[in-house]
Parts: C-alpha cells; structure tokens; sequence
C-alpha cells in the first residue's frame, strides 16, 4: 500500500444542509425520508439475494452504485448505525486536543477533556447550526464563529450572547448534541445510533466484540496496537462510489498481477489467504522471495477489511488505513494514514528508504487503483452493464461485504 509523503490535517467532506430537530434527538439521522423513497430504495436491496451461494451468485445491481435515493438509505441504515472508524487515538493524546470531520451529513468534533475523558459532539451550533470548529487542533472551549455562543469540551453551553428578553430558554437545554464515542487499540470510533446513545458507559470488550467479533485477537496478534506512532497522512478524492473502492480492496489480489505490476513483485500471490469473520475479512499474503524481500513489506502481509469502510494494512513495520468516506452516489473520499513501529521511528535512513519505495513503486499503486476505480464506475453506469458474478476462490470477502451490506440495509 501507499506510503504519504504529505501530511494533510484536515479532513475536508462535502457540504450537504444538516439540522438537529428542535426536540434534540440525539441520534442526528436525515429523518424526513418519504415512505415512497424508503420503499424505492428497499426494491433496489432485493435485487441481490444473499443466499445464493458464491458460486451461482450474481453481484448487487449497478443501482447499488448509481441510485441517489439508494445512497440516501444507505448513508442513514449503514453509517448511521454501528461503531464507524473516524480517526486516531494520536489526534487527541493531550487535554484541550480535537479533531473534527464528517460522514454522509452528520458534522462531528471528537475532543479530550482536561479530566482527561474523550468525549464527542455534532460540530453543530445550536443557535443557528454553525459550524463550530473545522481541521485539528488545541482549544479550552468552542466558541461559535457566528454569533459567539460558547460551549465547554463537555458540552455544556457556557455563555449565549446577546439574548436578553428570551423567554423559555434553559441554558442546560442547549448544550451540544453528543456522539457516543471509544476507542480500540489506535483508532477512534463514533457511533450514531440513539440506543447506543442512552448508555451512560460503553465497554471496551462490547466495542470490540461489535466491531471486530471474533476477530480482535488476530489483530492484536498482528501488532495493530496502541504500540504504533502515527507518520503522516494523505487523502484522495475518487470519482466513484465508496462501495467501488471497498470491492477493488476485496477480489483477493485478484487483480494485483494485472494492475500492480510493481507490487505483485514483492508478494507471493499464490499464498494468498482469506478468512471470513462476523463482520470482518482477513487477507494475507507472503513476501516475496528471501532474494527479493523489501523490508518496508517484511515477510508477510495482513489485509483487514472491517466493515463497512475501514481497512488495515500491516506489512513489516508499517501500518497504513484506508478510510473509504461516501460523498455522493459517485464520489468518495478516501483517507490514507501511516503508522510505524515504535522502535523505527528516530530510524530517519530506514523511513527515508521506505519513502523512496513508495515514491517507485506504492505511489503507482494508488493511482492504478484511482484509475480502476474511477473506470468501473464509468462501466457500471454503462446502458451494457446490470450485474455481474464473483470469482469464488478469490472473491469471498467482496461476497461478504455484499451480505453484510444487504443485511443492514434489509432490516
């Protein structure tokens, strides 16, 4: 996988209308869906059959990719429910740190309290829904850029300027919406969904357990730790659909001879493995030859796909994510960042090599997938093209995304 070469700090989304309805429902969901658009949307589902085993199964309909009203209930039964990887534990290591970011319309600001305790918020005023804070950064509160309402780390609304002669205002009744949030090992996770929201504690086995399932160990065991320091970070915006680029990530290496040349060089394609887990896939690989071993990559490589749209990538002593962000029904944004071992990290000729093979071989590499991605989106909107079929020995886990995917979107 690529390595950055160019930090990026902001995580810049599109801008869609976001509200928060006025009787502060936690859980902020694009609500006001029409029934005939949840039913169009819900015929598009059915148009793959998940029980139909790999071998005889024909992939989601190109509406799955294409369809606005189809991204609109996916966005709300997808990314709005369920632990999603939004960050890094690095990103907000000291009190008064934060970050913020977006998923579908849902603008978020995570922080750590000078106690200490990490904690998240729609990045939305509740005067008039400014947007709070943008990037990354340092603060002892949020003061609105608008009109200067002021909210502390905690939520609570602080100072409300100028509203002399309000009537039926309760200052504790306008703190800022808040977003569950945890961590597992390096990354941070928010979850949207108002059950969740209801639990004043969330454990650390339960998030595991939800997010990973039976799987946590194995990346433990694949040194994806707290353990890992944080290098630099890069961003693409692709012009196709975020589920496009998941797939691409999931045919099994399938199309890494063809496509990547370069990489398929320093891997031993024909011990490519894949294992399925509740809501995981695991892909490995062996290096390449002794003779040929490029240390970046080490002697083997772990591909972890954690759905809907989070993946890990271990190799040597390097770690790399890819965090695959919808956009729109044809655009995503895709956020790349790296991590290495502890013990390489004053190691300036090592990180300087890696670099230099990056910039000759993984550099290709992401710009081959761009390319592919962006060229099957173009197919997929073809008048030629409605459905396609898997490749079974290579294409278990992409079956499975497509399971998972019509699972949540089903119920």
């Amino acid at each position: 996988m690529t390595l950055l070469l160019k930090p990026i700090t902001r995580l810049s989304l599109f801008q869609t209308h976001f509200q928060i309805n006025n009787n502060n429902n936690p859980r902020a969901r694009a609500t006001s869906v029409s029934c005939s658009w949840s039913h169009g949307a819900h015929k598009i589902v059915r148009e793959f059959d998940p029980k139909i085993p790999i071998e005889k199964a024909i992939t989601p309909p190109s509406s799955w990719y294409t369809d606005p009203s189809f991204y609109a209930f996916e966005l709300d039964r997808v990314f709005y429910r369920g632990w999603q990887a939004v960050g890094y534990t690095e990103q907000i290591q000291e009190p008064r740190d934060f970050f913020s970011g977006r998923l579908g319309n849902v603008e978020f600001v995570v922080c750590r309290e000078d106690n200490g305790k990490i904690a998240a918020f729609h990045n939305v005023c509740r005067h008039h829904a400014s947007l709070l804070v943008s990037g990354s950064g340092k603060t002892s509160c949020f003061t609105c850029p608008y009109h200067g309402w002021t909210y502390g780390l905690n939520g609570e609304l602080r100072k409300a300027t100028r509203i002399s002669g309000i009537e039926d205002f309760s200052i504790n009744d306008f703190g800022l919406v808040p977003i569950k949030v945890a961590t597992w090992g390096p990354f941070v996770l928010l979850n949207m969904d108002n059950e969740i929201l209801q639990k004043d504690n969330i454990d650390t086995d339960n998030v595991a357990s939800e997010w990973l399932g039976s799987s946590s160990e194995l990346f433990s065991l694949n040194g994806v730790d707290t353990t890992l320091t944080y290098v630099c970070r890069r961003e693409y915006i692709i012009e196709c659909n975020w589920k496009v680029f998941c797939d691409n990530y999931l045919d099994g290496g399938y199309h890494v001879p063809f496509a990547h040349k370069g990489l398929a060089s320093g891997l031993s394609l024909d011990s490519y493995t894949t294992s399925i887990f509740e809501k995981v896939s695991i892909q490995s690989a062996e290096g390449g030859s002794k003779e040929k071993e490029d240390d970046r990559l080490g002697s083997k490589a772990f591909y972890a796909f954690i759905y809907p749209n989070f993946m890990i990538n271990r190799y040597g002593p390097w770690m790399d994510t890819n965090l695959a962000i919808p956009l729109g029904p044809r655009k995503c944004l895709v956020v790349f960042d790296y991590f290495l071992e502890a013990s390489f990290k004053d190691d300036k000729a090592f990180i300087e090599r890696s670099l230099a093979d990056s910039e000759k071989v993984q550099e290709n590499t992401q710009m081959e997938d761009i390319r592919l991605c962006e060229g099957v989106q173009k197919g997929i909107e073809s008048p030629a093209y409605s459905t396609g079929r898997y490749a079974p020995n290579v294409e278990k886990a992409m079956h499975h995304f497509h399971c998972l995917l019509y699972d949540n979107l089903i119920n």
